[in-house]
C-alpha cells in the first residue's frame, strides 16, 4: 500500500507505527478510556486532512460543539469553517433561535433515525475525512448486539461508498468486553494509561489490527502536550545497519588508555560501575572531554544530578563545560525519571543522534533510568535495544550505574554487564589509614586489555591514574593486604 493511498494522521510518530497512516475509504476504530486522547488524536487527523485539501466532518454524540472548540483552542487550534461540526444534541436547545444544528436527544431516539441524521449530515457536507463520537452512544441506542453490529455494518458499508476515511471513537464505557467494531473495522487502535505509584501518568498505544498492512507492533509510549498528542514509536534496533569501528576512542590519559588496550572501540559500549562518589561520571566526562576537543559532538543525559551542580563539580576538575556548551559541542538534558517514559527518553537519544549529529552518548546513571522503569526485564529490554541501536550507528556509549555499598561485597540494582561491550570497575580500598580509589577493566569484546589493577585519583587537575598495585591483594572487596617488600610500603 503507497503512502499516496492513506491518510496521514498528522502524526509523525504514529504515521510511522502505521507506515504512512489510515488506509483511505475505510474504516478505523480508536478507542480507550476517558483522558486517554482519543479526541485530541481525532482532531489531528482532521486538520492534517484539511491540509491536504479535504473536506472533514466531526459527528458528536457526547461532547458539545462549544467543548470541542475550547479542546481544539487549548492546544493552539482554530476549528473554522473548515471542520464541519454535526452535534447531536438535548432538545432543550430547540428554544434556541440561534441554533443552526439538527436538534436530537440520543437517548430518546431509535438508533435508525441517528443514523440517518448521521448519513444526512454526511451527504450535505460530503466529508473525505470523519470521525465519528462516540460508539458508545450508539451502542446504548442499539440495546442489543444483533442490532449494534447490523447497524455498525450499515454504516461502515454506506460510508465506503462515498470513499470516506472514518475514525470512529470508543470510551468503553458501556461494555468494555464488546468486540462487535473490532471485527468490523478495518484497523484498531487501542490507547491506555497506566498509573504509577509516584510520578505523572503513562500514556501508550498499541496496534491490535490493521488488515493486509504492516505496521509496529507492541506497545508505544506517547504524551498529551500543548499542540497535540507526541507518539514516540518503540525502537527497533534492528532496523538500522551496523556501522564499522574507525578507530579507537583515547581518554587523555596515556595510564588509562593502556589498562584499556590502547582505548575503547568507536560505536561499542562501555559500562562503568561502582559505589557513589568513585568517580564514575568524572571518568567518563574524561572521554567526553577528549572527543570534544577533537571536535567530536557529545550529548549527555543525566538522572541523578543536578545540571548546575555537574557544570560547578566539573569545573572544581579543570573542566568547563559550559564552553563546550557554547561552541555547540555539548547538550546537557537532565532527565526526570519520574515524568519521563523510556520511549520517551529513547526517542530524545534518537534525536540527539540522527538530528544533532552526536558522536558519543552519555547516560548517567542507569540507576534513575530504572526508576523510570518499574519492572527491570523491560528496562534490559529497552537499553538492549538502545544499545544496538547507538552501535550501529556508530555512536559510542558510556553509561554509568552506581553500586550499593561502599567496600566488600557490592550489590548492582540491575545487571546489565553482558549486553556492554567493555565494563570498567570502580572501587575503595583502605590502605596506611586513607581511603583510596582503584580501577580495573573486567571485560572487553573487541580486543585485549590490562588485567590489573591501578589506583586513581582526583584533584583540582582532573584524573591521575597510577601505576599497577603489584604489592596489593584483596583490592576490590575492599580490605588489602600488603605483600610487597617489607619496608617498601609507604604514604603518598
Amino acid at each position: 500500500m503507497t503512502q499516496a493511498s492513506k491518510a496521514a494522521t498528522g502524526i509523525k510518530g504514529l504515521d510511522d507505527i502505521l507506515l504512512g497512516g489510515f488506509a483511505r475509504g475505510c474504516l478505523f476504530l480508536l478507542e480507550g478510556s476517558p483522558g486517554t486522547g482519543k479526541t485530541t488524536i481525532a482532531v489531528q487527523f482532521l486538520l492534517a486532512g484539511i491540509k491536504a485539501q479535504q473536506r472533514a466532518l466531526y459527528i458528536t454524540l457526547s461532547e458539545t460543539r462549544q467543548e470541542l472548540v475550547n479542546a481544539a483552542a487549548s492546544h493552539g487550534w482554530v476549528l473554522g469553517d473548515e471542520v464541519e461540526i454535526f452535534e447531536l444534541q438535548p432538545p432543550e436547545s430547540v428554544l434556541d433561535p440561534d441554533q443552526q444544528q439538527s436538534l436530537l436527544h440520543s437517548s430518546d431516539l431509535e438508533l435508525g433515525e441517528t443514523i440517518k441524521q448521521i448519513l444526512d449530515a454526511v451527504a450535505r457536507v460530503d466529508p473525505k475525512l470523519i470521525v465519528l463520537d462516540s460508539l458508545s452512544e450508539i451502542r446504548l441506542l442499539a440495546q442489543s448486539s444483533l442490532r449494534y453490529r447490523r447497524q455498525l455494518l450499515a454504516l461502515k458499508h454506506l460510508l465506503a461508498k462515498r470513499g470516506a476515511t472514518v475514525l470512529m471513537l470508543d470510551d468503553l464505557t458501556t461494555d468494555v468486553l464488546d468486540k462487535t467494531a473490532h471485527s468490523i473495522a478495518h484497523g484498531v487502535l487501542r490507547l491506555e494509561e497506566v498509573a504509577l505509584n509516584y510520578g505523572a501518568e503513562r500514556r501508550r498505544l498499541k496496534v491490535l489490527k490493521y488488515r493486509g498492512q504492516a505496521y509496529r507492533g507492541g506497545y508505544h509510549d506517547f504524551t498529551i502536550e500543548t499542540g497535540g498528542v507526541v507518539v514516540f514509536p518503540r525502537l527497533v534496533a534492528s532496523e538500522y545497519k551496523g556501522a564499522a569501528a574507525v578507530s579507537a576512542l583515547k581518554s587523555g590519559i596515556i595510564e588509562l588508555d593502556q589498562l584499556l588496550g590502547g582505548g575503547i572501540d568507536q560505536g561499542s559500549s562501555t559500562l562503568v560501575l561502582g559505589p557513589a562518589g568513585t568517580g564514575k561520571s568524572l571518568l567518563v566526562l574524561q572521554y567526553a572531554v577528549a572527543a570534544m576537543k577533537r571536535g567530536e559532538k557529545v550529548s549527555m543525559f543525566i538522572f541523578d544530578e543536578e545540571l548546575g551542580t555537574l557544570l560547578r563539580r566539573s569545573k572544581g576538575v579543570g573542566v568547563d563545560l559550559k564552553a563546550f556548551i557554547k561552541d555547540g559541542l555539548l547538550s546537557i538534558s537532565q532527565v526526570d525519571a519520574a515524568e519521563m517514559s523510556p520511549g520517551q527518553f529513547s526517542h530524545r537519544v534518537r534525536q540527539s543522534v540522527e538530528e544533532r549529529g552526536a558522536g558519543i552518548v552519555v547516560i548517567d546513571s542507569l540507576n534513575g533510568y530504572r526508576a523510570a522503569m518499574p519492572e527491570e526485564q523491560s528496562l534490559i529490554l529497552h537499553v538492549h535495544e538502545l544499545l544496538q541501536y547507538l552501535n550501529r550507528r556508530g555512536v559510542s556509549t558510556f553509561l554509568t550505574v552506581a553500586q550499593h555499598g561502599v567496600v566488600g561485597s557490592m550489590q548492582t540494582p540491575v545487571d546489565v554487564t553482558y549486553l556492554a561491550d567493555t565494563v570498567v570497575l570502580m572501587r575503595y580500598f583502605e590502605a596506611q589509614g586513607r581511603v583510596r580509589r582503584a580501577i580495573s577493566v573486567i571485560k572487553k569484546r573487541t580486543g585485549a586489555h590490562e588485567d590489573t589493577i591501578r589506583e586513581f585519583q582526583i584533584s583540582s587537575k582532573g584524573l591521575t591514574v597510577g601505576p599497577v598495585l603489584r604489592d596489593f591483594e584483596g583490592v576490590l572487596r575492599g580490605d588489602p593486604t600488603y605483600v610487597g617488600p617489607a619496608g617498601r610500603i609507604r604514604e603518598d
